[in-house]
């Protein structure tokens, strides 16, 4: 709890802060370059060179299974994982390039699954998030909206362990006689790879059976065409539509005292600010990090308006955030407290999270989206068979407030 000036109705008043931010992880991609250099002898003249050696073609088999797996209308996948220590079910279906929309399930629990731009996001509960997220803290700051998947949850990377381009680009490096096993009486060769297990068919035209994670409690998927692929992105597109603002639980920040600004007699609106430095990741700012504001004013208990703001992070990790409250209420609640004398107390509660998605990159994604939808229904057939519809989907989760929000109050005068 801090002192310091807050925003009040035409005379000094007080308030005070608490502020909690939420938690991270980022990736960093090394690309290396080789370059060529000749060598000379004593005399001058150049010395001989070893010819480089020509790759070997891949093996048929692999050639054929890739091409079954860029060309189609994507995969869908079944099965079991575990997720901090509990049975998970997923089903998903993903797209050649590695989109992918689903449902994860436990017992009663459940949580949309969506993979775009390289990376997975859920939706899910409270519950769902305690029973599954790991150490994350402030839970309600990720429930119940689109949020970016944690390590733990689902556990992989879903584009790059079951997208089938990505599959088809590791299965370019198996062995012409892979080992075999069988999947439910299938003869099937098997891949192992760093990310997972990959079973496929012996006989041509070598479709993937199956896929295994790696380490303990890994997940087993079988895997089958993706028969109404009109259905899939059907479901895929609403939800990526709705990613703008998704909160990143792997970013941590450190927030610093909240400040009323331009809220004095304003019956347009009342700013809110909040300094924010990142804290985690120590090593660096991830590329594309953003830091999130979400702020509420009230008053006695009466909700006045909220507002959001978010803001790439700088390289030297600080930032302020802002945003207005211009609801309805708030411009009612200031017209009575300047046509009725007396005093007005307001407060706002505000925290910092990581976003991983920007508003504005929405289009962007969407487009890409689209792009892939106009050439797997292209190559889809003219009649498909049936296909197994996924589960059902829920109503929208559940939304909590923090049980100690952060709190910064300003007392107006007695005359507004």
């Amino acid at each position: 709890m801090a002192p310091g000036r807050g925003g009040r109705q035409g005379a000094p008043g007080k308030w005070r802060l608490v502020l909690v931010a939420g938690g991270a992880a980022a990736v960093v991609v090394a690309v290396g370059a080789m370059a060529a250099v000749a060598f000379t002898g004593d005399n001058g003249t150049p010395e001989k060179r070893t010819k480089p050696t020509v790759a070997a073609a891949p093996p048929a088999w692999t050639i054929e299974a890739g091409r079954q797996l860029t060309s189609g209308t994507g995969l869908r996948y079944d099965g079991t994982m575990t997720v901090g220590g509990t049975p998970v079910q997923a089903h998903l279906r993903v797209t050649p390039s590695g989109l992918a929309t689903g449902t994860l399930t436990a017992g009663l629990l459940k949580a949309d699954v969506i993979a775009v731009g390289g990376d997975t996001y859920l939706k899910a509960g409270p519950e769902f998030w305690r029973d599954h997220a790991g150490e994350i803290t402030h839970l309600e700051y990720y429930a119940g909206h689109w949020s970016k998947a944690p390590a733990s949850m689902p556990g992989f990377d879903v584009p790059d362990v079951l997208g089938p381009e990505s599959i088809a680009r590791m299965l370019a490096e198996a062995p012409a006689e892979p080992p075999e096993e069988k999947v439910n009486g299938v003869p099937a060769f098997k891949v192992e790879t760093p990310k997972a297990v990959y079973l496929v068919a012996a006989a041509a035209p070598h479709r993937l059976l199956s896929v295994r994670g790696t380490g303990q409690n890994a997940p087993r998927f079988t895997a089958t065409p993706v028969a109404a692929p009109v259905a899939l992105f059907k479901e895929l597109r609403p939800r990526v539509a709705k990613l703008g603002g998704a909160a990143d639980p792997g970013l941590g920040f450190r927030p610093g005292t909240l400040t009323f600004s331009n809220c004095d007699k304003n019956t347009t609106g009342c700013t809110v600010s909040v300094p924010a430095t990142l804290t985690s990741p120590a090593d660096g700012v991830p590329d594309g990090a953003r830091a999130a504001l979400r702020a509420s004013i009230t008053s006695r208990g009466e909700p006045l308006g909220s507002c959001t703001a978010s803001d790439a992070v700088p390289a030297d990790r600080a930032l302020v955030l802002r945003c207005t409250v211009t609801s309805k209420r708030w411009r009612s609640w200031m017209r009575n407290a300047l046509d009725n004398p007396g005093s007005y107390p307001y407060e706002a509660t505000a925290h910092v999270v990581g976003e991983a998605v920007d508003a504005d990159d929405i289009g962007k994604l969407l487009a890409r989206v689209d792009r892939e939808r106009k050439a797997v229904v292209k190559r889809a057939p003219s009649t498909p068979g049936p296909s197994t519809p996924g589960p059902s989907e829920s109503g929208e989760p559940s939304v909590h407030r923090s049980g100690q929000p952060e709190v910064a109050t300003s007392q107006s005068p007695e005359r507004p």
